[in-house]
């Protein structure tokens, strides 16, 4: 026990047990210690289940074992009650529920922490199918009650560990507390959905589709959204999948060309794309086709990041792992102190190995992945947004794997690349830039020779005669 209490999230799993006795016994058994801590944080709830999930998402932080084994933790939770779904409706619509919808069904199709979702048709001449997610009922006051808790603990982490500083354990819990609160606002999902619709309509691919719910606004408030119904087979029904007539290498190399292009070229992505959260349509007309839910987590990246993503990628495939070194050291990531040798033979020891493959063999999420680890030895602070990219990326191409074990990953990826990288550093940003900055210039030019002679006449003296 002496060992546990020497890493700072270790210590703060021990306070929790503290303040929520029913997952001692868990604790205290002789099964492996990753088992052990999963199973206490099934324990202690749904709010420290989806805070586990996210833990196992920083890889750069924790264990192998523990990350992998907090990364099975669930979000299943028995459903609550239809007639406390209908009222909630009521109250955040304004109407009663027969005004609302043509029908109703008051068993859900789905129930998790945060919300569930129930069928339902509109009230509209078509009496259009849809899909209505309904928050839980007090979710807000449950979850701000454990937020504190997580908030309290995390700021005695930071100042009794030696490690607190680097781990940064109240950025963990402040990021975990706007996931939550983002997934709490049902109308900002929705226009998460919007966003990310508008955006695959923009694909230059035009034989890969995805499947985005349209949103009913008119039915749609903090607690309640409302959006049309698509249905299909869940992704990890694989066989079910094959005997519908999907084509899985396909669909396989569309999931890719879809996150790609949401992350390399909208830098705006799903952040939460799980199997949970994919099905895959089999109607004639949309055969094969995935269907994206759950739209409460969503990233982005600044033109800072996308810079970073595109020097270490460029950096890495050409095996400069000097650049790299220097890439952390001048993005203030890394004190200026650590000698730049010393961080490039530690990057050179974490990525070297992955070229003894075939270069289609090696994942984006895993040369992210291995860059964040070197972080433990160098006190790295490692950027949230970041860490929520690298998580999606392994989720999306060990997804594509599983439906075709020989998907080159690589020549899916380098086209969105390529073009990526020359539109962050290439003539494209050059253009981009000046297009960006078209109305500025309009506005400076026709005013350039007066600024410029009001230059030369306050700083350049005449010469004497």
């Amino acid at each position: 026990m002496i060992r546990w209490l020497q890493a700072p999230f270790r210590a703060i799993f021990i306070l929790w047990v503290v303040f929520r006795f029913g997952a001692l016994e868990r604790l205290l058994t002789r099964k492996p210690r990753a088992t052990r801590l999963r199973e206490a944080f099934e324990a202690l709830g749904p709010i420290f289940i989806k805070f586990g999930q996210v833990l196992s998402t920083r890889r750069d932080m924790l264990p192998a074992d523990i990350a992998d084994e907090l990364a099975k933790l669930q979000d299943r939770v028995p459903p609550f009650s239809g007639d406390v779904a209908v009222a909630t409706i009521e109250r955040a619509l304004g109407k009663p529920i027969t005004q609302l919808y043509a029908s109703f069904d008051r068993t859900p199709i789905a129930s998790a922490s945060i919300a569930q979702v129930h069928f339902a048709t509109l009230n509209d001449a078509a009496r259009t199918p849809v899909a209505v997610k309904v928050l839980r009922p007090h979710v807000i006051r449950t979850i701000d009650q454990d937020l504190m808790l997580l908030h309290a603990i995390a700021w005695i982490v930071k100042r009794i560990s030696n490690d607190g500083k680097r781990l940064k354990p109240d950025e963990v819990v402040a990021e975990f507390d706007t996931y939550l609160h983002d997934e709490l606002d049902l109308m900002r999902e929705a226009a998460n959905a919007v966003q990310l619709k508008r955006q695959m309509m923009e694909m230059k691919h035009p034989d890969v589709r995805v499947l985005i719910p349209d949103m009913h606004w008119d039915f749609c408030a903090t607690e309640v959204m409302t959006m049309q119904r698509v249905q299909g087979v869940p992704i990890s029904q694989t066989d079910k999948l094959r005997a519908a007539g999907v084509n899985l290498k396909k669909l396989a190399s569309d999931g890719i060309i879809i996150f790609y292009s949401q992350v390399f070229r909208h830098g705006f992505f799903h952040a939460d794309m799980h199997p949970g959260n994919i099905s895959v349509s089999v109607a004639p007309e949309t055969l094969g086709t995935p269907i994206l839910y759950d739209f409460g987590i969503v990233g982005s990246l600044t033109q800072i990041d996308k810079d970073y993503l595109a020097h270490n990628f460029l950096a890495f495939f050409r095996r400069d792992y000097r650049r790299v070194a220097e890439l952390h050291i001048e993005s203030g990531w890394v004190d200026k102190t650590v000698r730049v040798e010393q961080l490039e033979s530690a990057i050179r020891t974490c990525c070297e190995p992955y070229f003894g493959k075939p270069l289609k063999d090696i994942s984006l999420g895993v040369v992210l992945l291995r860059l964040f680890q070197t972080s433990r030895r160098f006190n790295v602070a490692i950027q949230p947004q970041l860490v929520l990219l690298q998580k999606t990326l392994l989720n999306v191409e060990g997804l594509a794997r599983e439906l075709d074990p020989e998907l080159d990953l690589w020549t899916t990826a380098k086209p969105f690349l390529e073009d990526w990288m020359s539109e962050q550093m290439g003539w494209k940003k050059v253009l981009k830039d000046i297009k960006a900055n078209a109305p500025l210039y309009a506005e400076i030019l026709p005013q350039l020779p007066i600024l410029i002679f009001e230059f030369l006449k306050k700083y350049v003296k005449p010469e004497n005669k």
